[in-house]
């Protein structure tokens, strides 16, 4: 199905609401290092609740090393820097989602990627910060699987 990625999380509790989402979804989550909490931090156990044992997640030490590792079909990277809506894009099955850490998002060389397919954003007001990452990822990853019809929902 799709792939979520985070480059460098730091909120445990955003990290958890994530591996909920991704069990419920049927998606794979990459966690890139360094991560700012322990994979046994309380807040990210609570905020996942007992999920994680059908959320499959995997860590990886490097962005390089998630690229040989996963290997996307393409790979999307969202930013407030983008001039692309996420609405306008097709999305297909083996795409995958780069979210950036909650302080500082993704840096430039990564948007500049070359196995980044496409930079997006998440459309708000003019004068607002950003969104919260567990609520980013949920919309883009909502939009795809409706692209895709919902598969393996009941």
């Amino acid at each position: 199905m799709f792939q979520v990625v985070l480059h460098r999380p730091e909120i445990p509790p955003n990290t958890g609401n994530i591996i909920r989402l991704c069990a419920n979804t049927g998606v794979s989550l990459h966690l890139i290092h360094p991560l700012g909490f322990a994979m046994d931090d309380a807040r990210l156990r609570r905020a996942g609740l007992d999920y994680r044992e059908y959320a499959e997640v995997a860590e990886h030490s490097s962005f390089e090393s998630y690229l040989s590792y996963a290997r996307p079909a393409r790979l999307f990277a969202l930013s407030g820097q983008a001039s692309d809506w996420y609405a306008d894009c097709r999305f297909t099955e083996g795409d995958a989602f780069l979210f950036g850490s909650e302080s500082v998002g993704l840096d430039a060389r990564l948007l500049i990627h070359p196995s980044v397919t496409r930079v997006l954003r998440i459309p708000m007001l003019p004068n607002r910060r950003s969104l919260n990452l567990a609520n980013s990822v949920a919309i883009v990853l909502f939009e795809a699987w409706r692209q895709s019809g919902f598969a393996g929902a009941v």
